[in-house]
């Protein structure tokens, strides 16, 4: 799914054919120790998200990762979010292994949850590959939209909660994230 040298406008395009009037919900970056290792933005029909309508995860990578990497990691993810069915994982794994290239840095690869609950891969060119069942949107996207996600930050700042204070410290939009998440939460004061 990578998008070798593709233009903002292609990657707005392939988008746009599956979002209606999709907009920019919001935007992360996922760090490992160190490194940084892509940027993430997460558009939506009107800017609105909901696990339930089309969206896209457009990933722009900084480094560069092995497509099969990418594949085991988001196995490692959608287990470490509860979900243990083996054979199912099993499948989505050899069918993402197939469609996941190796990254190089600046690739951009997008991920596109249709209106009919699939998930569409492309390249600079076309569309690469397409996971039909509706459980594996669901736990893919959840990697990054999902209350259980093993990276939280990034889940604020994708659904356009997170803002930086005047000196730069993360903060969080409370009162609009329990909105979006429909419950209230503890108020975090790091």
């Amino acid at each position: 799914m990578a998008l070798i040298g593709v233009s903002p406008a292609l990657a707005a395009n392939y988008i746009n054919r599956l979002v209606p009037n999709a907009q920019k919900v919001g935007t992360a970056r996922m760090q490992y120790m160190l490194w940084d290792i892509y940027d993430a933005a997460l558009y939506a029909p009107d800017g609105k998200w909901s696990s339930n309508r089309p969206y896209a995860l457009q990933l722009t990578y900084l480094k560069n990762l092995n497509g099969e990497k990418i594949a085991d990691r988001s196995i490692q993810e959608m287990r470490g979010q509860g979900f243990h069915d083996d054979n199912r994982l099993a499948v989505w794994h050899e069918q993402m292994k197939a469609i996941f290239p190796d990254v190089q840095e600046g690739d951009i690869l997008i991920g596109i949850y249709t209106q009919e609950a699939e998930t569409v891969f492309f390249d600079a060119e076309k569309e690469i590959g397409r996971i039909i069942d509706p459980e594996f949107g669901k736990r893919f996207f959840g990697i990054w939209l999902n209350e259980a996600t093993s990276e939280p930050d990034i889940r604020m700042g994708l659904l356009g909660n997170k803002y930086n204070n005047d000196n730069g410290k993360a903060q969080y939009d409370v009162q609009n994230y329990e909105n979006t998440i429909g419950y209230r939460s503890a108020r975090r004061n790091d």
